[in-house]
Protein backbone atom coordinates (compact mmCIF):
# COMPACT_ATOMS: atom_id res chain seq x y z
CA UNK A 1 0.00 0.00 0.00
CA UNK A 2 1.58 3.51 -0.97
CA UNK A 3 0.41 5.53 1.46
CA UNK A 4 1.11 3.11 4.49
CA UNK A 5 3.86 2.97 7.23
CA UNK A 6 5.04 0.67 9.89
CA UNK A 7 4.25 2.94 12.85
CA UNK A 8 0.30 3.39 12.10
CA UNK A 9 0.83 -0.40 12.89
CA UNK A 10 2.71 0.42 16.05
CA UNK A 11 -0.26 2.30 17.63
CA UNK A 12 -3.73 1.90 18.58
CA UNK A 13 -6.60 4.43 18.55
CA UNK A 14 -6.86 6.19 21.50
CA UNK A 15 -9.11 9.15 23.24
CA UNK A 16 -7.00 12.52 23.78
CA UNK A 17 -6.10 13.62 27.38
CA UNK A 18 -8.13 16.54 27.26
CA UNK A 19 -10.40 17.97 25.84
CA UNK A 20 -8.04 21.20 23.99
CA UNK A 21 -4.51 21.43 23.03
CA UNK A 22 -2.64 20.90 26.44
CA UNK A 23 -0.28 23.56 25.98
CA UNK A 24 -2.83 26.01 25.32
CA UNK A 25 -5.13 25.20 27.91
CA UNK A 26 -2.50 25.95 30.59
CA UNK A 27 -1.31 29.19 29.00
CA UNK A 28 -4.92 30.35 28.65
CA UNK A 29 -4.12 30.97 24.29
CA UNK A 30 -6.37 29.50 21.03
CA UNK A 31 -5.78 27.06 18.96
CA UNK A 32 -6.96 26.09 15.40
CA UNK A 33 -7.67 22.50 15.21
CA UNK A 34 -6.84 19.92 17.39
CA UNK A 35 -4.62 16.26 16.78
CA UNK A 36 -4.01 13.80 19.25
CA UNK A 37 -0.65 11.41 19.78
CA UNK A 38 -1.43 7.44 18.89
CA UNK A 39 1.41 7.17 21.52
CA UNK A 40 0.56 8.88 24.52
CA UNK A 41 -2.71 10.62 24.33
CA UNK A 42 -1.46 13.77 24.29
CA UNK A 43 -3.76 17.17 22.44
CA UNK A 44 -2.05 19.73 20.27
CA UNK A 45 -2.56 22.13 18.17
CA UNK A 46 -2.02 21.73 14.36
CA UNK A 47 0.59 23.99 12.24
CA UNK A 48 -2.24 25.79 10.98
CA UNK A 49 -2.40 27.19 15.11
CA UNK A 50 0.54 30.03 16.47
CA UNK A 51 1.97 27.34 18.68
CA UNK A 52 2.21 24.09 16.59
CA UNK A 53 1.84 21.79 19.93
CA UNK A 54 1.42 18.56 18.45
CA UNK A 55 4.82 18.94 15.83
CA UNK A 56 6.18 20.09 18.98
CA UNK A 57 5.05 17.30 20.74
CA UNK A 58 6.45 15.07 18.23
CA UNK A 59 10.05 16.60 18.02
CA UNK A 60 10.55 16.44 21.94
CA UNK A 61 9.10 12.72 22.26
CA UNK A 62 9.90 10.85 18.62
CA UNK A 63 5.97 9.80 18.63
CA UNK A 64 5.23 9.49 15.14
CA UNK A 65 1.82 9.18 14.79
CA UNK A 66 -1.00 11.70 15.32
CA UNK A 67 -4.92 11.49 13.88
CA UNK A 68 -7.31 14.85 13.98
CA UNK A 69 -9.50 15.39 16.65
CA UNK A 70 -11.69 17.03 14.76
CA UNK A 71 -15.09 15.73 14.29
CA UNK A 72 -15.79 13.94 11.52
CA UNK A 73 -12.71 13.71 10.62
CA UNK A 74 -10.85 9.95 10.67
CA UNK A 75 -7.71 10.66 9.19
CA UNK A 76 -3.80 10.04 10.36
CA UNK A 77 -0.43 11.64 10.06
CA UNK A 78 3.39 10.03 10.44
CA UNK A 79 5.71 12.55 11.00
CA UNK A 80 8.67 9.76 10.41
CA UNK A 81 7.75 8.50 7.05
CA UNK A 82 5.60 11.66 6.29
CA UNK A 83 2.59 9.75 5.35
CA UNK A 84 -1.32 10.68 5.59
CA UNK A 85 -3.65 7.87 6.31
CA UNK A 86 -6.84 7.72 5.92
CA UNK A 87 -9.22 4.49 7.30
CA UNK A 88 -12.60 5.52 6.04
Amino acid sequence: MANDCAHFHEVTQREGNTDGCEECLQTGDNWVHLRVCLSCGHVGCCDDSKNKHATRHFHGTGHPVIRSDEPGETWGWCYLDRVFKDPV
